[in-house]
């Protein structure tokens, strides 16, 4: 398939809660077809995690995939690739974590957003088979970041003191202390 432009900030439909998937669509060719097109974007922004919405696509679908080959991100450890349609969060443990955060649609800025540590994710997977799993620390961060998309969420809201939304060419990474997620 073919990667498809991002939307940015400021497109309406960044603010509207996606619709959720009924099983026949997530297991029709078209959904397929679409899961193609989500990976190739996120592979060719460079990005860790993508949603839906941020293709033009108001359905409750995010794609997850951390890789430790990452130029961005030399300390990550790989995870699996996660398909996630219409999740359910539960937060585990309420314990905040800070992390910078940066978005596809929201390019060249950084923010630093604190999140629960541990939640736990309920969604359909591919084949719309129910799965549930736990996850914290910054795995946990992405989750929640990919999956605020879709109920009209970006991590500019989420963040408490705006006055660490910065570009990231003037960032000295250096000099933070916390991680940095896109």
């Amino acid at each position: 398939m073919s990667a498809i432009e991002i939307i940015k900030m400021g497109n309406p439909l960044l603010r509207e809660v996606a619709e959720k998937f009924s099983v026949e669509e997530i297991k029709s060719p078209d959904t397929g077809l679409l899961l193609e097109d989500m990976w190739d974007s996120l592979e060719a922004a460079g990005g860790i995690g993508l949603a839906a919405p941020q293709i033009g696509i108001s359905k409750q679908l995010a794609v997850i995939k951390l890789s430790e080959d990452s130029d961005r991100y030399p300390d990550m450890e790989d995870s699996e690739a996660f398909v996630i349609f219409n999740p359910e969060i539960t937060v585990l443990d309420k314990t905040e974590q800070g992390f910078w955060e940066g978005c596809l649609s929201v390019p060249g800025l950084r923010g630093f957003v604190e999140r629960p540590r541990k939640i736990r994710v309920d969604f359909l997977d591919e084949g719309a088979q129910p799965r549930s799993i736990e996850v914290e620390d910054f795995l946990a961060t992405v989750f929640q970041h990919e999956l605020d998309h879709l109920i009209g969420k970006l991590y500019v809201d989420r963040m408490k003191d705006i006055t660490t939304l910065m570009f990231e060419d003037e960032m000295i990474f250096e000099e933070l202390d916390e991680e940095v997620l896109d």
